[in-house]
């Protein structure tokens, strides 16, 4: 009877709940430093939170301690880290600069960041509503983590670069409908989640990671935000690819029926 009080008794696995929190707590770090100016710490937080948020899914299914609580917990903190903290990020570094335009331009761009916070939550709320049914393969939209990680390169990528911030005021205010609507589409993206790091690969494996990070060390903005941008936008190339094969696939059929 003890024995069964003790199985029964509520609480949380410690290890990947922790990693949940401390990804939290990056994305609330980034939200006080965007407020306090520092903008190239707000993305790096951001970028910690990613980190850490592909680690605890992978620690939880690797020490067999995934529940639904973890999954909900992970859910809200990277609407935090990968939904506000981004948009509060371009807003503070960018977008408030808007205001020199009229009052108009200033509420157009504060709404174009709630924008971007409510396809995050869209896209969440319709990953955790598929979460079982979904071909973990593929991801239908854009991920939050992988638009967030774009807002917070490109806003690195210029802050280093020591340019003029308000020349690219256009463009920040573009991005964030862009990223929004490539989060909520119904694209698809390869999730990259079959990759077993249990499995044994070939040593040359080793030397092409380190290549890759000797690659990223060069300009790690620079080529960071090239690689994410790509991402961002394979997903409608590939989409463009498929419709021009299914037009030529189905041409032939056309002509046979002519004749």
């Amino acid at each position: 009877m003890i024995e069964d009080k003790k199985k029964k008794l509520p609480g949380v696995f410690l290890l990947p709940n922790l990693i949940t929190t401390a990804a939290l707590f990056s994305g609330f770090y980034s939200i006080v430093s965007s407020i306090n100016g520092e903008i190239i710490l707000a993305a790096l937080s951001i970028l910690v939170a990613m980190i850490l948020d592909g680690l605890d899914g992978r620690i939880a299914r690797l020490t067999n301690t995934q529940t639904s609580f973890g999954e909900y917990y992970d859910s809200l903190s990277d609407m935090i880290c990968f939904g506000l903290a981004p948009a509060l990020l371009m807003y503070m570094w960018s977008l408030s600069n808007f205001n020199i335009y009229g009052s108009q331009w200033s509420k157009i761009a504060w709404i174009a960041c709630f924008i971007y916070v409510a396809s995050a939550a869209i896209r969440l709320a319709r990953f955790n509503s598929k979460i079982q049914t979904q071909d973990k393969k593929y991801f239908i939209g854009l991920a939050s983590p992988a638009a967030a990680a774009v807002i917070i390169c490109y806003a690195w990528m210029l802050e280093v670069s020591n340019v003029n911030i308000a020349n690219y005021n256009w463009m920040s205010l573009l991005l964030l409908p862009l990223l929004s609507f490539l989060m909520i589409s119904n694209i698809t993206y390869y999730s990259f989640k079959d990759f077993n790091i249990r499995h044994k690969v070939p040593h040359i494996s080793l030397f092409i990671i380190a290549l890759i990070l000797s690659f990223i060390s060069f300009d790690p903005p620079l080529v960071l935000f090239s690689f994410f941008i790509l991402y961002a936008l394979s997903g409608p190339a590939m989409y463009l690819l498929r419709l021009i094969k299914k037009k030529k696939s189905l041409s032939p059929d056309k002509t046979s029926s002519k004749l």
